[in-house]
């Protein structure tokens, strides 16, 4: 069962929640699947049950259809954020990446059809998250890069300024809608450059210099 770490490989003594996700937060990974440019956030959740370590081992049930990575910046929730919370960001105490796996043919089959789309988002392991940095005072109010790998090549590079809707923005918005209580995450929207995984595949993700840390992928069919 998922627990949060940190990168010392410590549990975090917080309780998994949901985790609430972007959608299409950098233009040009809404461009580069059709989507348009959104005026205000774009929300979906995972269930706790969605969660999982990235690494060593990433499971993918080929029998559902192609999954498609989409390399994320993580935010780790350390204290309720609520729609009276002034200064959100003080209440976020990690940072990690994590990978939003998505069915992507039944997701568009969903879209065409106007249904939603939480079966092709929201699955069992569809949130592979790393352990987390712990927030210093500046982090959140500097510009943040991360890079994921597939096979060696360099498939995405994020960068928080890149963000469409900068994280108080997202916090803000997010909790008009949905209270955030220690434990929850947030998955803050991927950039361009997703693309399906395989059987095989070695991947690795880094946040800014720091450490990479390594998954591979297992497919079954079940």
């Amino acid at each position: 069962m998922y627990q949060h770490k940190w990168i010392s490989g410590e549990e975090i003594a917080l309780p998994v929640g949901k985790a609430v996700c972007i959608g299409r937060n950098y233009v040009a990974h809404a461009k580069e699947l059709n989507n348009p440019i959104p005026s205000n956030p774009l929300l979906f959740m995972k269930p706790a049950s969605a969660l999982c370590d990235f690494g060593p081992e990433i499971c993918i049930d080929q029998s559902k259809g192609e999954h498609h990575y989409e390399a994320e910046l993580v935010l780790l929730v350390g204290n309720l954020i609520d729609s009276d919370s002034a200064e959100p960001l003080r209440h976020v105490c990690g940072v990690g990446l994590g990978l939003d796996l998505t069915l992507r043919e039944l997701q568009t089959q969903l879209k065409e059809k106007g249904h939603p789309w939480e079966t092709a988002k929201a699955f069992d392991g569809s949130g592979c998250i790393t352990p987390f940095l712990p927030v210093s005072e500046d982090m959140l109010s500097t510009e943040m890069t991360y890079q994921f790998w597939q096979n060696e090549v360099l498939k995405q590079q994020g960068k928080s300024a890149d963000m469409i809707f900068n994280l108080e923005t997202l916090l803000k918005e997010i909790t008009q809608f949905f209270t955030l209580y220690p434990g929850d995450i947030v998955m803050t929207g991927t950039p361009e450059g997703v693309g399906p995984l395989g059987a095989g595949d070695q991947l690795k993700l880094q946040l800014g210099a720091g450490e990479i840390f390594h998954s591979s992928v297992h497919g079954k069919a079940s």
